[in-house]
């Protein structure tokens, strides 16, 4: 006879991959919204008359206030839940994307920017608590790494999908189009019942009480939050500086068009999906094998490193298809890094501060990429060269490597030292 706890145990496993799903969704639709912008550049440079400078501001308008809104809205999603959270932040967002279509001025489009960067805010720590909640065990890692993969698709879909939207019906109607797939899902997400809680004895990558984590003062004083914030610190740029402005490296280095961006542009994020697949399952296929929690989540990191060196070749390369894999397996490396990092955080903390601690460090991971995009308008306003920010891309994660091994020697032994065996 099946008890009450493995009934709820199976329902929960059924809807555990309808939510991933979901939180996939949103992901792609929140790259979607947010990309669509780089691959429109040509177009609206022309009709408006835009210099790389006042891209750079444009585009850095969002980072603002992205990395100024993360904290409160890590704090907003553990606060009002889920539910409530998620909903309202995707809805946000999608207006925000819309209203695109309604500014023509530089100021207009950083008013824009703006609100959908504070919006978009939401989304980062909703997707992870989403996970934690949902996914235990080494079932968390593969879950991570599919989350981290769906920016990636959706960063496949944008030079796909905007082009031929902005060819066939005009720029307006592709922010218009790209922004109201927000309310399609928002109907699905409404509709998915609340996981049924169960008494568990927590194991594994499972947090097991509480860190003491109430609020901005007790995080400065966490050793392993500063970690996390670190970590991204030294590697988000990198992927803020190919979302804004890859396109644009390929239109000068390649002389490719609008429509011609799409294929290149698709490829670079497509080896990235990969990337983020092959993290999550390593460090899986790891803890699986009786590998310790510090050996699955470095080992993959260390990979990640060593991959994103090359980089700075691209400018050499012979031709455009050697480029895309140069910029691909950086990207690549890039969310390898992202999913095992997001894994560090849910090792390390419980799911009830999870949003806020997520918050917290893609706060220093959004200025770090504000401080790119500005610089890229600067640089190459004044030499024209993307040499600087590529070497600033290879060397990114093996820093955040490096702090994460000195602030946190061994990550089987930091969590007992903030969770309790109990």
């Amino acid at each position: 006879m099946q008890t009450p706890r493995a009934s709820i145990e199976r329902a929960n496993d059924r809807l555990r991959w309808i939510a991933l799903i979901l939180v996939f969704g949103a992901a792609m639709i929140n790259y979607i919204d947010r990309q669509a912008i780089a691959l429109l550049k040509p177009t609206l440079e022309i009709e408006f008359g835009w210099s790389d400078l006042d891209y750079a501001h444009i585009v850095s308008g969002f980072q603002l206030a992205t990395a100024a809104s993360m904290l409160a809205a890590g704090w907003f999603v553990d606060r009002l839940g889920l539910r409530v959270g998620y909903a309202i932040g995707v809805g946000a967002w999608s207006l925000a994307g819309i209203a695109h279509a309604l500014v023509t001025s530089v100021a207009g489009f950083v008013g824009v920017r703006i609100a959908l960067g504070v919006a978009e805010a939401v989304n980062t720590p909703a997707a992870v608590k989403t996970v934690a909640t949902w996914f235990h065990g080494s079932d968390r890692s593969v879950a991570l790494g599919i989350m981290n993969m769906a920016p990636n698709i959706g960063a496949v879909a944008t030079p796909l999908l905007v082009p031929a939207l902005a060819i066939a019906l005009g720029w307006q109607m592709a922010f218009v189009a790209t922004g109201a797939l927000g309310f399609i899902w928002l109907v699905a997400w409404l509709l998915l019942p609340r996981p049924v809680p169960i008494t568990v004895t927590r194991t594994g990558t499972e947090a097991r009480s509480p860190t003491g984590i109430r609020g901005l003062g007790s995080i400065l004083r966490n050793r392993n939050a500063w970690a996390f914030a670190i970590a991204k610190l030294l590697t988000d740029f990198v992927w803020a500086f190919l979302l804004f402005w890859g396109p644009d490296l390929f239109n000068k280095r390649y002389g490719l068009d609008t429509a011609g961006l799409a294929l290149p542009v698709a490829t670079i994020f497509m080896m990235a999906a990969a990337g983020s697949i092959f993290g999550g399952w390593l460090s899986g296929h790891l803890l699986r094998s009786g590998r310790s929690l510090d050996v699955a989540r470095k080992t993959p990191m260390l990979i990640s490193a060593i991959s994103a060196l090359p980089v700075p070749l691209m400018l050499l390369a012979p031709n455009l298809w050697v480029g895309v894999g140069l910029l691909g397996l950086t990207l690549a490396a890039h969310q390898c890094f992202s999913a095992n990092l997001f894994g560090l955080a849910t090792d390390l903390f419980p799911t009830q501060t999870i949003g806020v601690v997520i918050g917290f460090g893609a706060t220093f991971g959004n200025l770090s990429g504000l401080a790119m995009l500005e610089l890229t308008g600067f640089v190459l306003d004044g030499t024209g060269s993307y040499l600087p920010m590529l070497l600033l891309c290879a060397g990114g994660y093996a820093s955040a490597l490096l702090a994460i091994v000195l602030i946190v020697p061994n990550i089987d032994r930091a969590r007992p030292a903030v969770e309790p065996h109990g």
